[in-house]
């Protein structure tokens, strides 16, 4: 959950009235959110740098508030404010509205170089806006929350805003080779190249994280004006020339991207924040947007939309019984203006352009829970009951594991990826005769498939602790996982039960023993018949020829037991002989 830190004084203020920490804990709760920490900006640098570094540092109270990751709306002052205000019922929702302007529109034109490297663009004005020192924090720092979020750290979409009445439209939004484009970023004193810029950032802590996107493409994305001074190459640095301050009074604002449904949500979500600070307030200055194939759009789009959603539905899911007429206000005070229509029964959901998290009837359904209280919720018994058991093969599974510790064996849980050297080169299986599970793109070589057997990882645990008092007798009973078409994901989990005895010798016989002990356990007598099981001679490749046993129980085989080939004990570093069993536990059940 993103965490949004605000002054407490500054809060109160714009609330028009105080609270105690525990007053507005509970009004947090109230309405969704976690006050999660009561801290100051010295407290913050003392406990990440030390109190020296600390010494000079801010002492106003700062909440941090967590907020759910999908109410983008809430991730700034204005946002939390203007939610919380409307919870309360102390102001309506405020209307939006898209208004032309008085003279000729701000294009912007995107070309179709920036079809391979980020083809999306939509634009903005905020026309004779006001910032005060918190109030610019406060717009800067919704960027930020909105790059980490929704923009997934600027690789979906990346914002600039921009100083109007030091630019001249239109606006030409382009791709261009890294050494054909050359500006003054913000913060810098002399103009660069994008390649200078490139190798500059690399040691920036902030910028580094952002050049992957594009330092691999022939083209770079960049803004400039119609004479040709750069507003930024998205996404990583806006241009100096034409960074807002305090004193700015018109906004241009660009979003590119890779996706532009988030492009549009983006931009809706900072003009309807910070429009509240125009001289018309909740209006937004439309700014057009041609597409290389010829069509034009105005944006910010503001679009709401209605849904409408029964009043029994609702209370069916919430558990409570209350009147559309109830639900339609406490949906109001979500900021989901509601009001009762048709026969009485149905209540019609008007959406605003700030709530995009709003994509289902169950959406609306959980702002009414949340208006409601959920402590305000009645707890009461289902109508329909089932008796609670044990799943049979994890019952089977617990009763296993302790009959295997009783017989002096210790249990070890091991990872169920690993690999395909483990389960294959080390065992001398060929890779492909395996059936494994590959996972697509694995973060190192040792997690490349899901394991086909338990015992690379016992004979791993081993080698790890081969200064431990021998013999070393080790067991686990965990889940492998076989490709296996015939199911609706490719493949199917098996519960196996594998045991390893690590001495001097062998331990032919104590492994042999186990098994036999595990059938009486299981209540499976020796025997050829259907209900016994027997141990025939066979071969693998993991064990000593000679030396290898497959076991049948129930007319089919469950698996094998015997001395390991030396081979495999030199590949898992081991240097004393080994003796192995592994079986499929869920024929018993």
């Amino acid at each position: 959950m993103p965490t949004v830190s605000v002054k407490r004084d500054l809060l109160f203020q714009a609330l028009g009235r105080t609270y105690t920490n525990e007053e507005f804990d509970e009004l947090c709760f109230e309405f969704g959110l976690e006050l999660d920490e009561i801290t100051s900006e010295k407290e913050i640098i003392s406990k990440e740098q030390g109190s020296v570094k600390a010494a000079g540092a801010s002492d106003v109270v700062l909440y941090k508030i967590d907020v759910p990751a999908n109410r983008y709306d809430l991730l700034c002052l204005e946002g939390l404010v203007r939610g919380l205000q409307v919870f309360k019922e102390r102001i309506k929702p405020p209307v939006y509205k898209r208004v032309m302007p008085d003279g000729k529109i701000q294009k912007l034109i995107i070309t179709e170089e920036t079809a391979k490297i980020r083809p999306f663009a939509v634009a903005a004005v905020l026309r004779n806006i006001k910032f005060t020192k918190d109030r610019y924090d406060s717009f800067i720092e919704l960027q930020e929350k909105l790059h980490q979020n929704i923009c997934r750290k600027r690789a979906l979409v990346a914002i600039g805003t921009h100083d109007l009445d030091t630019l001249s439209g239109p606006f030409t939004y382009t791709a261009k080779r890294p050494s054909d484009i050359k500006f003054k970023p913000l913060n810098k004193t002399k103009e660069y190249t994008a390649c200078e810029l490139m190798n500059i950032y690399k040691t920036d802590n902030h910028l580094k994280q952002y050049l992957h996107i594009i330092e691999n493409k022939p083209l770079y994305p960049v803004i400039s004006d119609s004479n040709g001074v750069v507003l930024s190459m998205p996404p990583i640095i806006n241009g100096d020339h034409s960074r807002i301050t305090v004193n700015t009074r018109n906004v241009f604002i660009e979003c590119t991207g890779t996706d532009f449904t988030k492009a549009k949500i983006v931009l809706d979500i900072i003009v309807t924040m910070f429009s509240e600070y125009c001289e018309k307030q909740f209006t937004v200055e439309a700014a057009e947007v041609v597409f290389p194939n010829g069509k034009s759009y105005t944006f910010p789009e503001l679009a709401y939309r209605k849904e409408i959603v029964r009043a029994d539905l609702i209370n069916k899911k919430v558990g409570i019984r209350e009147t559309p007429e109830n639900l339609a206000k406490l949906l109001t005070r979500m900021y989901l203006k509601s009001e009762v229509i048709g026969d009485g029964n149905q209540i019609e959901i008007e959406i605003p352009p700030t709530r995009a998290d709003i994509i289902h009837a169950c959406d609306i359904i959980e702002d009414a829970a949340i208006a409601y209280g959920y402590n305000n919720i009645q707890m009461t018994l289902p109508k329909t009951y089932t008796i609670a058991n044990q799943f049979p093969l994890n019952k089977l599974t617990e009763l296993l594991r302790h009959d295997m510790a009783a017989a002096g064996f210790t249990e070890v849980l091991t990872f169920a990826l690993c690999s395909q050297e483990d389960i294959a080169d080390k065992l001398g299986v060929d890779i492909s005769a395996t059936k494994a599970v590959h996972i697509s793109n694995p973060k190192t070589a040792e997690f490349q498939v899901a394991r086909t057997t338990l015992l690379p990882g016992l004979l791993k645990t081993i080698a790890a602790n081969r200064k431990m008092p021998l013999p070393l007798k080790l067991f686990e009973i965990s889940d492998i996982v076989i490709k296996d078409s015939n199911t609706d994901v490719g493949a199917k989990n098996y519960r196996h039960l594998c045991a390893v005895y690590y001495n001097k010798n062998p331990g032919f016989e104590i492994i042999h023993g186990l098994l036999d002990r595990i059938m009486q356990l299981l209540d499976v007598p020796p025997g050829e018949d259907k209900a016994g099981y027997v141990i025939r001679a066979s071969e693998g490749p993991a064990f000593f020829p000679g030396r290898c046993a497959e076991i049948f129980a129930g007319g089919q085989s469950i698996g094998k037991l015997g001395v390991l080939h030396p081979d495999v004990i030199t590949k898992f570093e081991l240097t004393m002989p080994c003796s192995s069993l592994e079986i499929n536990i869920e024929p018993f059940l």
